[in-house]
């Protein structure tokens, strides 16, 4: 019998990563006799993925930021579903990307019913658009949820789902090291250091990176040996280089995920866009403010179907505002500023934010086997059509954990 084939397809940073956590579990478990095609970035390329094409291209969000790219991201999905036809995979995993891995796997499935369909990610449909679970049911195969309370929305409609946990708790975001990030960048040791993530998208970039600029700002006359430390990724490194070029306080640039924790380690406080590194940061044990702005008229559309209270995962689970967020109208320097500081400075506010994140994660998946070895099983058990088999016993404990709350 041929080496599994698994075409995989990522459109963003956050799913490169999945992707590339998941071949190399399933390297892992099938001694390399495995062979993947598809869609990725940089970290799935140096797993050993040939990208149909650049990632780059559909790293993209929001109705008006997409509306110039969609011929193009027309002319992709012709092009991953005409692969996939002429392949003939043993399973397809869309990771996450729904505007994009949704529409491929629909053209999938009426063309070609026989070649499974799987879905890194469960939509967040305790969110918003609940209606979205049973379209899944009528797409995919088996759904790989993140969080421990997904399964049941997706398995009423008759879709397996399995929790797997959150990749994010491989990463390594709690292994820093803070002498060693100071002496590669000739930091004394009273040096005051934030870390600022403006995000991974082009359009978050040019929205929030002045923002943070004039947040710093008006931090200095308090702070003035303060350090901006500003990790970006390949897709927007040039446009992140070019704004922080002019900022009036020490700024240093890093890229790769080995810098990226050491400068969590090295810091006292994270300014970061809303998303998966938040996570990292709550994992690193870094107080943190969030912040993010869309397009106003892409929020009203939100804003009619959102059904939760916070954007910040941690603050999601626990059901209280522990990390601060501020978006939209709220997403201003001096506010910024005002709790930036109180991280700084308030010794209470700081060990409230870092205390409150350790059950959050062991609900992520924090212990145990590894979220991505879980994920690889599910994926060679659907390639190999074995995709019936009952969830782990450390899947159903971990669910179990968030039922009875913190």
């Amino acid at each position: 019998m041929s080496d599994p084939l698994i075409f995989l397809i990522a459109g963003e940073p956050s799913g490169d990563a999945l992707g590339a956590r998941l071949m190399a579990a399933c390297k892992r478990l099938t001694g390399g006799r495995v062979r993947f095609a598809g869609i990725g970035g940089e970290k799935m390329v140096a797993e050993g993925l040939d990208s149909l094409f650049p990632m780059g291209e559909l790293t993209l969000f929001g109705v008006f930021e997409l509306l110039p790219h969609l011929p193009n991201l027309l002319r992709r999905i012709d092009q991953t579903v005409a692969e996939i036809l002429r392949l003939r995979p043993d399973a397809v995993v869309g990771i996450d990307s729904p505007g994009f891995t949704v529409r491929v796997s629909k053209r999938v499935k009426a063309q070609a019913p026989d070649i499974p369909l799987i879905h890194y990610v469960a939509p967040t449909v305790w969110a918003w658009k609940p209606k979205r679970a049973a379209k899944y049911a009528a797409i995919y195969d088996h759904l790989l949820a993140i969080l421990p309370f997904e399964p049941p929305y997706f398995e009423k409609e008759g879709l397996p789902c399995t929790f797997v946990g959150h990749s994010v708790v491989e990463s390594g975001a709690g292994q820093g090291d803070a002498q060693r990030f100071r002496e590669v960048h000739g930091l004394a040791p009273e040096a005051r250091i934030v870390a600022v993530l403006p995000g991974s998208r082009k359009g978050e970039v040019s929205r929030l990176l002045p923002d943070f600029r004039a947040t710093l700002e008006c931090l200095l006359p308090t702070h003035p040996g303060l350090v901006a430390v500003v990790p970006t990724v390949a897709t927007v490194r040039d446009r992140v280089a070019a704004e922080v070029a002019g900022w009036p306080m020490p700024t240093i640039l890093v890229e790769g995920d080995g810098p990226k924790y050491d400068a969590f380690a090295a810091a006292e406080a994270a300014l970061a866009a809303s998303g998966t590194v938040a996570l990292e940061l709550a994992l690193a044990r870094l107080p943190t403010v969030i912040a993010y702005r869309l397009n106003p008229v892409t929020v009203a559309l939100y804003r009619r179907l959102i059904r939760v209270k916070y954007v910040n995962l941690v603050n999601l689970m626990l059901d209280r505002m522990l990390v601060p967020e501020l978006l939209q109208e709220d997403c201003r320097p001096d506010r910024l500023a005002t709790e930036l500081r109180r991280l700084l400075d308030d010794p209470a506010a700081r060990a409230t934010q870092i205390d409150g994140v350790a059950e959050v994660a062991r609900w992520l998946g924090q212990g145990g086997t590894p979220p991505s070895e879980r994920a690889a099983q599910v994926v060679l058990e659907v390639a190999a059509g074995r995709s019936d088999k009952a969830r782990p016993e450390t899947t159903r404990a971990q669910e179990s954990a968030w039922e009875k709350g913190p």
